[in-house]
């Protein structure tokens, strides 16, 4: 286990990354956290801030109590400011949120809020500042992520397909393309640090097919490597098939099942990773209490399909997978984007 201790190092990476968020000095910057927050990344975000001449004030909340019927991980949808109309207008007033709460703002229903008000949010994963060392970003990372965002804006149709046996089809004309590189300057946005995704929230009935998960490929919600062929038909957008005798296909039924809730079966969004310091095995080298995972959902060309909430389409839920695949090919179009798990063309 990797120890849990300020390092000079880890104070000049977390400044390096605000810096680029064009935080300086004289800044009022808020550092928002949860009681269950990894409080080493707290420390870091605080320390980090006043390195660069800001001044940092702390916003912090209990972490609710559940109520989902299994536990929740890596939604990207943190509930702990349900309520806090006070932190809301603190938060919203700040020139740059530090985001250390556990599953973090991304698609918080707060978040409007904060941004409205003109801060910007970076949402800092809850990895161990180890892993978010190797994984800083650059400004290569954001042009390379920019182009991609481009070309899927401008494109009609997604096609995925694999030698396991995925054959995918998305229609992403209409679709909310997003993407993420590490950092953000722009008021009123957010990003996420562990970067280096581009991906869209289809329309509703867009995504039909066949989706195959193969061993090595990876169900981030268990934070575990699939080890046995697992087979999901999608219809409308909405798994109806989960096919394996395995235990990763058992697990995925009864976590499906347990939320009571047809709207977990269906995408939330899908894209390709494109950090070429991500790295898929990385997952193996650490306890769980210290990975979120991010990293292998921006790994450099895989596919990441995610089930779950989805307001572009007009569904809520708790129920979420995030499910990264090796050795496909994604299309838009007549555009070679992933051959076999490796970025093409200038993406390579």
């Amino acid at each position: 286990m990797l120890t849990d201790r300020i390092e000079p190092k880890w104070i000049d990476l977390f400044a390096d990354v605000f810096a680029r968020c064009k935080v300086g000095a004289g800044d009022v910057c808020a550092v928002l956290s949860e009681s269950q927050s990894r409080a080493l990344n707290v420390q870091l975000a605080e320390l980090a801030l006043a390195r660069l001449g800001a001044t940092p004030f702390h916003v912090i909340v209990p972490s609710p109590r559940q109520s989902a019927p299994v536990p929740i991980r890596s939604t990207g949808a943190s509930v702990a400011l349900a309520g806090m109309a006070p932190a809301l207008q603190a938060l919203a007033a700040s020139v740059f949120v530090a985001d250390c709460t556990v599953e973090g703002l991304m698609h918080a229903p707060e978040l409007a809020q904060i941004l409205k008000g003109g801060a910007r949010v970076l949402y800092i994963s809850n990895e161990h500042p180890e892993a978010l060392e190797r994984l800083a970003p650059s400004s290569a990372d954001e042009q390379q992520v920019r182009a991609a965002m481009r070309l899927l804006r401008g494109a009609q149709r997604m096609t995925v397909n694999s030698p396991a046996g995925t054959e995918l089809d998305i229609r992403v004309a209409g679709a909310r393309v997003g993407g993420v590189w590490g950092y953000t300057e722009k008021p009123g946005t957010l990003s996420h640090w562990p970067g280096g995704l581009c991906l869209c929230f289809p329309t509703a009935g867009s995504v039909n097919g066949t989706l195959v998960m193969a061993p090595g490929d990876l169900n981030l919600t268990f934070k575990r490597y699939v080890e046995a062929p697992v087979k999901l038909i999608i219809e409308s957008d909405y798994v109806t098939r989960i096919e394996g005798a395995s235990l990763d296909a058992e697990l995925m039924r009864e976590y499906f099942a347990a939320w009571g809730d047809r709207e977990a079966y269906a995408v939330s969004h899908v894209g390709w990773g494109m950090n070429p310091h991500a790295r898929w095995d990385a997952l193996m080298m650490y306890d769980r209490r210290d990975v979120n995972g991010t990293e292998q959902r921006a790994f450099a060309g895989n596919f990441l399909y995610s089930t779950g909430a989805n307001e572009v389409a007009g569904r809520y839920t708790l129920g979420h997978f995030d499910l990264p695949f090796r050795h496909c090919t994604v299309r838009l179009d007549e555009h070679l984007i992933v051959e076999d798990g490796r970025l093409q063309d200038r993406f390579a």
